[in-house]
């Protein structure tokens, strides 16, 4: 999505006489056009929050579902370790987990 298309900034620029300093005239259209522009930023939010918490919930999918795969191996091999690889296995879990709670965190905080 382009905000500052060429024909508008060009039609800004011939109906103002303006020829130089770039800077100022795209600060001008900004200033004159706020609304449009926040309008435009404001539709694309819900899809950064999608984006944000769809990312930071993919590694921690991933991450708990092998933890469990290699849980349950071990504890095929050798069941009278399951009590020894249990705990472990919940604490690398949780952590996996905490990462995915920080990914909703942050799509919470965007405005």
């Amino acid at each position: 999505m382009n905000v500052f298309p060429r024909k508008i900034f060009l039609e800004f620029c011939s109906r103002k006489r303006i020829t130089h300093n770039r800077g100022n005239i795209i600060h001008l259209y900004i200033k004159r056009n706020k609304n449009i522009i926040m309008n435009e930023v404001n539709t694309l939010v819900p899809l950064a929050k999608a984006i944000a918490i769809g990312v930071g919930a993919i590694a921690p999918a991933i991450g708990i579902g092998m933890i469990g795969s290699k849980a349950m191996e071990a504890i095929g091999r050798n069941p009278e370790a399951a009590g020894k690889i249990l705990v472990p296995m919940l604490l690398a879990a949780a952590f996996a987990e905490a990462i995915a709670i920080y990914a909703l965190v942050i799509a919470f905080s965007l405005k």
